[in-house]
């Protein structure tokens, strides 16, 4: 026994520590869909750490419930509690100072180039509502120009892809609760290996 032990203490100390660490403070997301292009792919791998505090512009995994079902989504903080949310033809302003997306340039570049029509070619669905929209950022009625108070203990979360995320502008605010942790990790596609920024 005690040979066993020196031979295997260490793998089982590992092992026994993935296992704790994989309940407590981390687990695996797959994304569906494509409301995180061009950040984060349909099918790309994630480590969600679900100890992080959270901070504007963190991708989190909320849990969203639709028709009864509970399901988990990959969005991004833009509005912490209490802000004032104000975009103006795809220019956010939070609590009236002008704040820079940069994470959307090549995204707000295609739209003003061709309306996104190269980019979405792979689903004409898109490409009619980039067609239909005066902006990258709207509300949900299609204006460009809209303004959103975040209430205390809730958290304004959106799609880095404007045209094609369902997000807070149509099922409205996540409580703290409802956001189960902060993506840190790409492992899949390897090509993506890596940090999430």
């Amino acid at each position: 026994m005690k040979k066993f032990l020196k031979d295997w203490a260490f793998t089982i100390i590992i092992v026994f520590a993935a296992i704790v660490s994989r309940l407590f403070i981390w687990f695996p997301v797959t994304v569906e869909g494509h409301s995180m292009d061009p950040t984060l792919a349909d099918g790309q791998r994630l480590v969600v750490v679900k100890t992080s505090s959270i901070q504007r512009f963190d991708v989190v995994v909320a849990e969203e419930t639709e028709d009864g079902q509970t399901k988990q989504i990959v969005k991004r903080v833009i509005g912490m509690p209490g802000d004032t949310i104000k975009y103006e033809n795809d220019t956010l302003y939070v609590n009236g100072e002008k704040v820079d997306e940069s994470y959307l340039d090549d995204y707000i570049a295609a739209f003003k180039k061709d309306k996104l029509q190269s980019t979405y070619s792979y689903n004409s669905y898109f490409q009619e509502r980039a067609e239909a929209a005066d902006a990258f950022t709207t509300d949900t009625d299609g204006n460009a120009s809209f303004e959103v108070t975040v209430p205390e203990g809730q958290y304004y979360l959106l799609g880095d892809d404007r045209i094609v995320s369902k997000d807070s502008r149509e099922v409205g605010t996540f409580s703290r609760s409802a956001i189960v942790g902060e993506v840190k990790f790409r492992y899949w596609t390897l090509d993506k290996f890596g940090t999430i920024d």
